[in-house]
């Protein structure tokens, strides 16, 4: 076998050069579609908060987070910039790790609650979003990113899409 061999999840010897085109042409997608099922749920969070003023910082209030107006803007801030720089791939691993501690801390200051199933059924959303936000911090943006056109000099290696 050629240079190009490796093993498949059966155990079997197989030749990567007869992948086809289209399989490694998805594999470069995966990455992007996984930031952008993340991000953009948060910057359409952020923009709700923004719809809604009034009726988020009386949540936040309610929560017993001191000044409301400031944590009611800073989420704004981490949730539709966040996500946006997320969906983009522009400095991803320390965005990703900034919405992990958000997602956490939204967790513990707003669903634990844990007799109420509804919370307890969104804290542990929370925490597997902090977990997807992980596989992104430890496995970088992904070929299709602002970050890897940066890393290679302004240009998509075509090897790592194709």
């Amino acid at each position: 076998m050629s240079d190009s061999a490796g093993i498949d999840s059966g155990g079997k010897k197989v030749d990567s050069s007869r992948l086809g085109v289209t399989t490694v042409n998805a594999i470069g997608y995966v990455p992007f579609a996984g930031r952008l099922l993340i991000g953009l749920p948060f910057a359409m969070s952020g923009l709700g908060k923004l719809a809604a003023i009034g009726p988020t910082t009386e949540v936040i209030r309610a929560a017993g987070l001191p000044l409301p107006p400031l944590v009611l803007a800073l989420a704004v801030v981490v949730e539709l910039g966040g996500g946006l720089l997320l969906v983009a791939g522009f400095r991803t691993r320390i965005v990703a790790t900034v919405l992990v501690l958000f997602s956490l801390a939204a967790a513990v200051s707003f669903h634990s609650n844990f007799a109420d199933q509804n919370q307890m059924i969104h804290f542990l959303k929370n925490v597997m979003i902090a977990g997807g936000l992980l596989q992104i911090v430890a496995f970088g943006a992904g070929a299709l990113s602002i970050d890897n056109r940066s890393a290679k000099g302004g240009s998509v290696a075509a090897r790592e899409i194709a």
